[in-house]
């Protein structure tokens, strides 16, 4: 029997049976998501509604692995996939494999840009793994969810918004990183402009330098306090508070069309951004009316008007 979606927090809802596994599939939700949104650097995530969707079945042998929509061409079909390789990080937490594994992906998450995709691989396969295993809500708690995710993609930004949906801020305290969801006002929404080739995350960080001018810093930490108050409070600040100097100047020579796009949506009055590590840039409005804003993208990119997601990851059994 179908049942409606799930946060990831709920506790888990299927009897125990003979195996250590749920008898049929669960399904697992997934949005995408921004970090940074400008100068909340490796620590703002924003979950935005646009979603992949994970099928998870324990099998009797083997892996089979199936992806459609964004990624079909370039995605591995084995224990390469990052979906796989984070069920399996997960399962070893929870006792043990399964004998086998299903999975079908199906994306709409573009790859390498910026969006989360990475972010999103790793939330799913850990909330595929739990759901799937009889019990795993209680062997592996929501306490330790934001830690094993942060474990397996390296920085908690965009698992802590793809978990908890809604804006995040996290950070470390004794080597754990923690997270605080807040509610974004309602009528903010995204324009994500993603362009035809990715840049990988790895050479977009490296640009940027370990050290910044004082004066640099202090304006960055003003502005991200007053993001914080634009996106929960008072959009009609989202321009000033997205304003950045740590990281998006440096990468400009490996997006150089980002940037440029970046400048002239701002010099419009927009609120735009790289997307996390970028190229894909991402404005953010509260005018009902924003497709002069998607008027705005280059030849060749394309454009996504979304809303944010609310709550994050989900699942359901069939």
């Amino acid at each position: 029997m179908r049942t409606s979606w799930r946060s990831l927090s709920s506790p888990g809802w299927c009897d125990v049976t003979l195996a250590s596994y749920t008898d049929g599939a669960v399904r697992v939700r997934v949005p995408a998501s921004s970090g940074n949104l400008g100068p909340g650097f490796d620590s703002f995530g924003l979950a935005l509604a646009l979603y992949d969707e994970v099928m998870v079945r324990a099998t009797d042998s083997g892996l089979v692995v199936e992806v459609e929509g964004e990624g079909a061409e370039d995605l591995p079909r084995d224990e390469d996939h990052l979906v796989v390789q984070a069920m399996r990080a997960t399962f070893d937490r929870l006792g043990g494999q399964p004998p086998g594994l299903q999975v079908q992906c199906r994306n709409s998450i573009p790859q390498a840009r910026g969006l989360g995709s990475s972010a999103a691989a790793i939330v799913a396969g850990i909330a595929g793994a739990r759901a799937v295993r009889v019990d795993g809500a209680r062997l592996l708690g929501g306490s330790h969810l934001l830690g094993l995710a942060t474990a397996l993609e390296g920085h908690p930004d965009n698992v802590a918004a793809c978990l908890s949906g809604g804006l995040t801020v996290a950070w470390t305290e004794a080597s754990e990183p923690r997270s605080i969801r807040l509610q974004v006002h309602p009528g903010i929404r995204a324009v994500a402009y993603v362009p035809p080739a990715g840049v990988s995350t790895e050479s977009a960080r490296a640009l940027i330098p370990a050290q910044v001018p004082h004066g640099e810093a202090t304006a960055n930490a003003a502005r991200a306090a007053l993001l914080i108050v634009a996106l929960t409070n008072r959009p009609e600040l989202l321009a000033d508070g997205t304003r950045d100097w740590l990281h998006q100047q440096y990468r400009e020579s490996a997006m150089p069309a980002s940037l440029a796009l970046v400048r002239r949506l701002r010099d419009s009055g927009a609120a735009a951004v790289l997307s996390g590590a970028g190229p894909a840039v991402l404005a953010l409005t509260a005018d009902a009316n924003d497709a002069r804003l998607a008027e705005q993208a280059p030849d060749g990119w394309r454009v996504f008007r979304v809303g944010i997601e609310p709550d994050g990851v989900r699942t359901r059994s069939w």
